[in-house]
């Protein structure tokens, strides 16, 4: 049984995207499980460091935590550690992270806490994922409706899907996704927090499972704690993040011996904007 004066704490890195930050927050308030904190890191968003965003608040703590950003883009993986570190000054238990445009089901919170924080624990550092279900797009003029998550979101059928109160050890720690998962902060600096070499879109949170994993942890699969993903833009191959991927890559390797997202960099590749050069690495083609 989960002590019921464990301290969750819910973190979400952001920079804009201030409507699915306050999608997330509502989602948070009708959870049967309230968390204790919300920790938001803001990458270089004055806005919400200063107060300037309506709506970012409930009947938790909410604590905002100001990330510097460089020339060479968005720092995810810093944010999520400053965001980790910060939950753990103020005493938490549990950390939940939920990428920005995820609004949690009524029982995610509640369900990491069982599970994550129970007496039956997987090896440590333990990673504990829950579903996903992708909501449609808002037409004009249309609302977000907290009351019909479940019936719009689907989810993908490449992603494990159990039923409330099932748990599932996942193998091959590659398919951890970032979107939605839940650590102890013990389990979190145990796998070294999230490699701060990453900066920009893609790779950091492939580097963290395989952290995860050369430290003798696990990933689970929980069942119960649904997050819906909330409708934006998205390309694939992710062109307009192509220094960053390419660059990203590159850091994965160098720590790891072989190159992940290959997917993304082959059809680069194909489309004339990335090749293997002359030593054996991806580069922009410039």
């Amino acid at each position: 049984m989960t002590s019921p004066s464990a301290r969750v704490a819910v973190l979400t890195i952001v920079a804009g995207r201030h409507d699915h930050l306050r999608g997330q927050v509502a989602g948070l308030a009708r959870s049967r499980r309230l968390p204790d904190l919300h920790v938001v890191a803001a990458m270089g968003d004055d806005d919400i460091t200063a107060g300037r965003v309506e709506g970012l608040t409930g009947p938790w703590r909410t604590e905002v935590v100001p990330v510097d950003v460089g020339e060479l883009g968005l720092p995810l993986a810093q944010a999520r550690n400053a965001a980790a570190a910060r939950a753990e000054e103020l005493g938490a238990d549990l950390l939940v992270l939920l990428d920005v445009d995820c609004i949690p089901g009524p029982d995610l919170v509640g369900t990491y806490a069982t599970h994550a924080l129970g007496a039956d624990r997987p090896p440590s550092p333990a990673i504990w994922c829950g579903d996903v279900a992708y909501l449609p797009p808002l037409g004009p003029g249309e609302e977000l409706d907290l009351d019909r998550l479940s019936e719009r979101g689907r989810h993908r059928e490449d992603r494990v899907l159990l039923g409330p109160g099932e748990t599932l050890r996942e193998d091959d720690l590659r398919m951890f996704w970032s979107l939605s998962f839940a650590m102890t902060p013990q389990d979190f600096r145990a796998a070294g927090g999230f490699c701060a070499d990453y900066v920009g879109y893609g790779g950091e949170d492939t580097d963290f499972a395989q952290a995860v994993a050369a430290a003798g942890g696990s990933l689970t699969w929980v069942g119960g704690a649904t997050a819906y993903h909330q409708h934006h833009e998205s390309t694939s191959p992710p062109v307009q993040h192509l220094e960053a991927v390419v660059r990203n890559a590159g850091v994965f390797h160098d720590r790891w011996g072989w190159w992940p997202m290959e997917g993304w960099l082959t059809a680069f590749e194909e489309r004339g904007l990335a090749h293997v050069g002359a030593g054996g690495r991806w580069e922009v083609t410039r």
